[in-house]
């Protein structure tokens, strides 16, 4: 809060937070807007009957609702996330990639160009995929006729909503990198976090005010509420908690000047892989269910995958999803965090780790302690993601709760990231102001 205070007393610092916020009212503005074509009273009708707790539902969370509002923004920023982390994962397979990404800034910036050719073709293809769900009724699980909510099923028609859609995607990519560029915070992780908080609120109350009053429960709004409050502040706890490895550069002489002989350390956050684990492992595991959809309700293999993978309480469900978690942990941050091309970085400048040789020894070392760490970050996820879980099956809530594992890591994270970036641009005005000051009162004297 005092950072906060700090930063709007900064004429400069506010003005960023105010862009911010009008992106951000932008934003939301579009996640209401009908695309061109839909019918809005039944899109209203169907999300009224409708709750989808797949893959479709993950995107609706993302994209702030907007996904089954059928909205010019209902893509939200899916598509951009999907394209970062195959470029990141295309690092290990393309070499051209590999080596863009050693170049430093102006080859992140060519990485950065594909990421957004990739995430407009992404767009294309997700929008077109929302499109026939919608005109099926596979995208509201079939609770209503697919053919009022896109009454002309022209290839014209089509085609336009698909352009309106993947444009919409365009221009929230374009938002979010205004806000990395000239604001604070990252962009994308802003506009996430609004897209969440922005059901956050009205679903966590609905479950102690109930429907119109009627069939609500306090005694469970306390309970889910207290939880809530523990598991963020153990998330805060552990995502700044970091394993800190000692470095040691030696003295060396370049021309005739004396470099190095300096002591640092390593830091190493216990979950590297952040909030991807849960993401991959519930996008996964919401494909069956999505493609069950289309299947008949009386087959066989319909049938296993809504009563096994379909149901988040099932043993199945949760053994799959506690699984994929470790799994993504351990291998996301493998691909994120070469140890042998951070030991050839600190051998290069004359680094070493003390008691441990430089070179390939440093490798294994660097290895040997992510793999613990790993661990600890797999078991720390895993206990984050299956509390909805838990309380679902205790509480018997009906209702998906307004916040999962997911959820409590993007607030927490994103949170912590926008009040540390707030922090540092404080500081640097702070500084900057004393030194101007004290150089005024110099030439004054």
């Amino acid at each position: 809060m005092r950072t906060l205070i700090q930063a709007l007393r900064t004429k400069e610092l506010r003005n960023k937070i105010l862009f911010v916020f009008g992106i951000i009212i932008i934003y939301r503005i579009g996640s209401f807007i009908p695309t061109p074509g839909v019918d809005y009273t039944a899109v209203q009708d169907c999300v009224a009957g409708t709750t989808n707790e797949d893959f479709i539902g993950l995107v609706n969370l993302f994209s702030g609702g907007a996904l089954l509002q059928l909205s010019i923004f209902a893509l939200g920023i899916m598509p951009y996330i999907t394209a970062s982390i195959v470029v990141q994962l295309l690092r290990v397979v393309i070499p051209r990639f590999e080596a863009l990404h050693k170049e430093g800034q102006s080859g992140e910036a060519k990485l950065t160009q594909y990421t957004r050719y990739l995430t407009i073709g992404l767009a294309v293809l997700q929008s077109t995929t929302i499109l026939v769900t919608a005109r099926t009724g596979a995208l509201f699980g079939y609770a209503c006729d697919g053919t009022k909510i896109i009454p002309d099923n022209s290839v014209w028609n089509l085609a336009v909503m698909v352009l309106i859609m993947t444009g919409g995607t365009g221009l929230i990519m374009w938002m979010a990198e205004l806000i990395t560029d000239k604001a604070i915070g990252n962009g994308m992780s802003v506009l996430i976090f609004m897209s969440i908080c922005s059901g956050f609120l009205p679903q966590l109350w609905e479950i102690g005010y109930g429907t119109n009053g009627a069939d609500g429960d306090w005694t469970k709004f306390g309970i889910v509420v207290g939880t809530l409050v523990v598991i963020l502040i153990f998330v805060v706890y552990v995502e700044l908690a970091q394993r800190r490895i000692p470095v040691q550069y030696t003295r060396r002489m370049i021309g005739r000047k004396m470099y190095g002989g300096t002591s640092t350390y390593l830091p190493l956050k216990i979950n590297m892989s952040g909030v991807i684990p849960p993401i991959f492992a519930s996008s996964i595991l919401a494909v069956p269910t999505l493609i069950a959809q289309f299947g008949k309700t009386d087959q066989s293999w319909v049938q296993w995958i809504n009563t096994n993978l379909a149901d988040t309480t099932s043993v199945w469900y949760i053994g799959l999803y506690a699984l994929m978690i470790v799994f993504f942990c351990f291998f996301y941050t493998s691909i994120t965090f070469n140890t042998d091309e951070t030991a050839d970085n600190m051998k290069q400048y004359g680094g070493f780790i003390p008691g441990i040789r430089a070179g390939r020894a440093t490798s294994q070392y660097l290895t040997y302690v992510m793999n613990r760490l790993n661990t600890v970050g797999a078991v720390y996820l895993l206990f984050v993601a299956l509390i909805p879980t838990v309380l679902i099956m205790a509480l018997s809530l009906n209702a998906k709760l307004p916040f999962g594992g997911t959820t409590i890591l993007i607030i927490a994270g994103v949170g912590l990231d926008t009040l540390r970036q707030a922090k540092a641009r404080t500081e640097q005005f702070q500084y900057e102001g004393f030194l101007l000051e004290d150089e005024t009162n110099t030439e004054s004297k």
